[in-house]
């Protein structure tokens, strides 16, 4: 069973950056499947970010490509969100999730992990 971290939230002005972590302990971290989602105030949880268990491959939402960057480091059992270009909607609270798999594939929906952290807040100001 992993345990799951994140940290590095914080208040931001818009057009700003911030990178989030997720730090995992209890599981062997190359073999998770893992995810970054999101939930605003009145919201369900949106889907931000994934990556295969290897790290190669990754996908995103529309709302977030190409001012976001998923990571893995599985050597330091650490996934990253780097989020650039900030803006007022993109706040919210910040999960990573994680799912042990056998297969190198892409997750994109909540019900796809079984392991969450605490979630991290940001807040984009305008």
């Amino acid at each position: 069973q992993v345990q799951l971290v994140e940290s590095g939230g914080g208040l931001v002005q818009a057009g700003g950056s911030l990178k989030l972590s997720c730090t995992a302990s209890g599981g062997t971290f190359s073999m998770y499947v893992m995810g970054w989602f999101r939930q605003a105030p009145g919201k369900g949880r949106e889907f931000v970010a994934a990556i295969t268990k290897t790290g190669r491959s990754t996908q995103y939402a529309d709302s977030v490509k190409g001012r976001f960057t998923i990571s893995k480091d599985n050597a330091k059992n650490t996934l990253y969100l780097q989020m650039n270009s900030l803006k007022p909607e993109d706040t919210a609270v910040y999960y990573c999730a994680a799912v042990w798999s056998l297969r190198v594939v892409l997750l994109t929906t909540p019900d796809d992990y079984n392991y969450w952290g605490q979630g991290t807040q940001v807040t984009v100001s305008s």
